[in-house]
């Protein structure tokens, strides 16, 4: 079960942290894969882990909140394999001010990267999958885009991740007509270069402990199961779903 070989797969914010993750995952089940986001460096990484694996890998430095620069990513996948069988949307920003404090620039940057940018993504990426009539999208929400919070103020976050889940909703709904299943990842708390710095502070163990019902943050790895399942054929009749990996935050 699960297996992805001859599967093209894009995975968008692939530098690091859960993207990186994920397109690993992606290729230990042999998908062919492409990385985007933005720092070429990080990508050029990422890049030869997955070769290690022995999976084919191509990397294409995008922003993905420029049109004509998706277009562009779209086009040289298309023109390299052919097709795009999955697509993980993975890029996201993540500003913490008190709704009070947030100004406009902030309010639009997460709009646009978290919500307008993967809009680009599937439209431009989706128009692959219409001509092949088939596709797996997995948008990676939060579960801030199904509840509210009082550790992390971040109401431009919550606004843009809880769109994108109904948006999920939009995308199966329309597209699934074409052969084309859309479904969202919720990700609670996971340990990652970016984050690992504060889970790990006392005030926020203990926090965790509170509205946790596991107790602890998700380590590395573990968001990998739900995005292959949602990749594979075997989830072919499961589309528009929402599924939160939160440790139980979201059931309390």
């Amino acid at each position: 079960m699960f297996d992805l070989t001859g599967r093209v797969a894009v995975v968008s914010g692939a530098s690091s942290g859960l993207g990186r993750q994920m397109a690993k995952a992606l290729a230990r089940q042999g998908a062919s894969l492409v990385l985007i986001a933005r720092r070429e460096n990080k990508l050029q990484e990422v890049k030869a882990e997955i070769e290690a694996l022995g999976a084919n890998c191509m990397y294409v430095p995008t922003d993905i909140t420029d049109t004509e620069a998706v277009k562009a990513a779209a086009a040289k996948v298309e023109a390299e394999f052919g097709k795009v069988d999955i697509m993980v949307n993975d890029a996201g920003a993540g500003a913490t001010d008190p709704i009070e404090e947030t100004s406009d620039e902030v309010w639009e940057k997460d709009i646009s990267v978290d919500l307008t940018g993967q809009f680009k993504m599937i439209r431009e990426f989706g128009k692959i999958m219409i001509k092949n009539h088939y596709g797996r999208i997995i948008n990676i929400a939060s579960m801030y885009g199904l509840v509210g919070n009082t550790a992390l103020p971040s109401g431009a976050y919550h606004a843009a991740k809880g769109a994108m889940v109904n948006f999920t909703r939009a995308v199966a709904a329309e597209w699934a007509k074409y052969g084309i299943n859309c479904n969202s990842i919720c990700p609670g708390y996971f340990g990652t270069e970016l984050t690992k710095a504060t889970l790990d502070t006392p005030d926020f163990q203990a926090y965790m402990k509170q509205t946790v019902p596991l107790e602890r943050y998700g380590a590395e790895g573990e968001l990998d199961a739900a995005a292959v399942f949602l990749a594979s054929d075997e989830a072919s009749y499961v589309t528009g779903a929402i599924l939160p990996v939160d440790g139980g935050y979201t059931c309390v």
